[in-house]
């Protein structure tokens, strides 16, 4: 079985969950270099998502690629010249969040149960609705981020799973884990600065 799933796993999908891997380690760490690897893993990982016709996941990874190199600039310079801090959402943020899913989803469905021979529709569109709110917020360094990841993440797993893309099931949980563990990191950033302030 582990020998067959090896056979069946591609030099692209090999490097770019390596690439994704350190991404998410350094975004973990709050290092604005995790874009550098991001864009490169992104890249190998558009062409593995259009060979398994995950269409959504493949829109989702262009997304990325654009919103990586947007969350570099911003988090290097902000509006301020300065690196942006870690913050939480505001009320607004929160509304256009849920735009995003909620948009993105309708158009995903759309799209793919009209327009492609996709047999995943509602995962896929679920998966990319919440990643693209999630990247959004990573982009604009907000601790929510890790949470809407992470909803994305339990949808993908089985997703992954079912189109035989072992490696990046197992990249998903390994995702899943960091992302707890930077939430929980990023929270005691946020902290330990309102505690400097105060």
């Amino acid at each position: 079985m582990m020998q067959e799933i090896l056979l069946k796993t591609t030099w692209p999908e090999w490097f770019g969950v390596f690439f994704s891997i350190f991404q998410v380690l350094l975004a973990r760490k709050n290092n604005s270099n995790n874009y550098l690897f991001g864009i490169a893993g992104i890249s190998l990982t558009l062409y593995v998502m259009m060979q398994s016709k995950l269409y959504a996941e493949f829109t989702l990874n262009l997304y990325y690629l654009v919103m990586s190199i947007y969350g570099w600039l911003y988090w290097k310079f902000g509006k301020q010249q300065s690196e942006t801090k870690i913050s939480e959402t505001t009320n607004q943020e929160k509304l256009i969040t849920a735009g995003i899913v909620f948009g993105t989803f309708s158009l995903f469905y759309i799209f793919l149960t009209h327009f492609t021979d996709s047999d995943v529709p509602v995962l896929d569109s679920l998966v990319s609705a919440f990643a693209w709110a999630g990247m959004w917020l990573m982009a604009r360094r907000k601790i929510e981020n890790w949470i809407l990841l992470n909803v994305s993440n339990i949808i993908a797993i089985p997703l992954l799973i079912h189109k035989d893309l072992y490696l990046y099931a197992g990249l998903t949980a390994f995702l899943f884990v960091v992302a707890i563990s930077g939430y929980i990191e990023w929270r005691k950033i946020i902290k330990s600065k309102s505690l400097k302030v105060a």
